[in-house]
């Protein structure tokens, strides 16, 4: 959808004019403050320019993506690379982690301490505490059925991967989960027979590493798609993980139905006011039910009035007002809770709010920032 430009009109009033007086000059003067008072919120209101950092990368794409301040951004993708900036991204420091790897998942610390997660098989697990100029492999899972498709830590120490399902002995496909209790030095499946059950023709999508989440409070979530579309919440907290399987399942309104439909990214601004965003990747142009918002924990959704253009694999919360979205249909701002959204440049994969910071990073083809300096 086209952006609108912000119009003012004047009208000429074929009237007779008034006489010049004390009451003319009081509602000149306060046509002019109201004028004045309005015009900043109306400039805020403007759609923020995206300007790239870097066009030129060694990779073919990226789709792990970490803000953790408005300086220190890590990024991550095909060709098994890492990329790390402490500078805003004025300049990057590139690191082959590992030859032929996807790393669609990734959590940044800080500027020295990041983990990196590939999809596919093998599974690697891939974890730096030196700015990235060395790498340990503390998890690999050569299961030739393997693909993780998220990546999240609930504290310091507690952190947790989803991937697509796997069959049980009896046939019946569970969602995988690993997990780390001693800040990714090392990691361990959740047996099979505690892992949340999926439904036939049900999956993760490893889009932007936003499919799991956790909440304010530390508990963990992720957004299914697929034959079917719906959200687990994890009744764990980073003060209590739950080793069994202890979720609250609910269906979404999401389009879905084929293997390329469903959630693909979800974001809560508390523990309340959430998003989540995706449609069909394979008809990118699609606005039916792409976007749904709750204000009551996930409890109910509700479409937005004008939704964004198409499909969106990443989504991210700037203030209760405030949101960006992005997937290949392009990139999308929102300046009113999502009840309405507007095209504001190209797409890219990933996206995110600096976790400590006010700067919104993208991640794609290339690398770039939206509404900042």
């Amino acid at each position: 959808m086209p952006i609108s430009s912000t119009r003012y009109h004047s009208n000429n009033y074929n009237t007779v004019q008034w006489p010049i007086s004390a009451t003319h000059n009081i509602c000149s003067c306060l046509f002019l403050f109201l004028f004045m008072w309005m015009l900043p919120a109306a400039k805020a209101q403007l759609p923020a320019p995206i300007r790239t950092l870097s066009a030129s990368l060694p990779v073919k794409s990226l789709r792990g993506l970490q803000a953790v301040t408005d300086d220190i951004v890590w990024v991550s993708g095909t060709q098994g690379m890492v990329g790390r900036t402490t500078n805003g991204g004025k300049s990057w420091q590139w690191s082959k982690v590992a030859d032929s790897a996807d790393f669609r998942s990734i959590y940044a610390f800080d500027s020295l301490k990041a983990v990196v997660l590939s999809i596919g098989s093998p599974a690697l697990l891939y974890m730096t505490t030196n700015g990235g100029r060395s790498w340990e492999n503390v998890y690999t899972n050569n299961d030739r059925d393997i693909f993780f498709d998220g990546l999240v830590f609930l504290s310091d120490k507690e952190g947790i991967a989803i991937g697509d399902p796997l069959k049980d002995k009896n046939g019946q496909e569970k969602f995988t989960v690993l997990r780390t209790h001693n800040g990714g030095a090392s990691w361990e499946l959740d047996p099979m027979e505690v892992r949340p059950a999926a439904q036939s023709g049900e999956a993760i999508f490893a889009a932007s590493n936003s499919s799991l989440i956790a909440l304010p409070n530390g508990q963990s979530l992720f957004v299914t798609g697929g034959t079917v579309s719906r959200i687990f919440f994890n009744k764990g907290t980073r003060n209590r993980v739950i080793r069994d399987n202890n979720y609250s399942v609910y269906p979404l309104p999401l389009i879905q139905g084929q293997n390329s439909t469903g959630a693909f990214s979800v974001a809560f601004l508390d523990q309340q006011n959430g998003i989540i965003v995706g449609g069909d990747y394979k008809n990118d142009t699609l606005r039916h039910r792409n976007c749904f918002i709750t204000s009551d924990g996930g409890k109910s959704w509700h479409a937005p009035a004008i939704p964004p253009s198409g499909y969106q694999s990443a989504v991210t919360w700037v203030n209760k007002s405030t949101l960006f979205a992005t997937g290949t249909s392009g990139t999308h701002v929102s300046y009113d809770g999502g009840k309405t959204w507007r095209k504001i440049g190209g797409g890219y994969n990933a996206i995110m709010k600096a976790r400590n910071g006010k700067r919104v990073y993208l991640a794609g083809k290339e690398i770039a920032v939206v509404n900042g300096e």
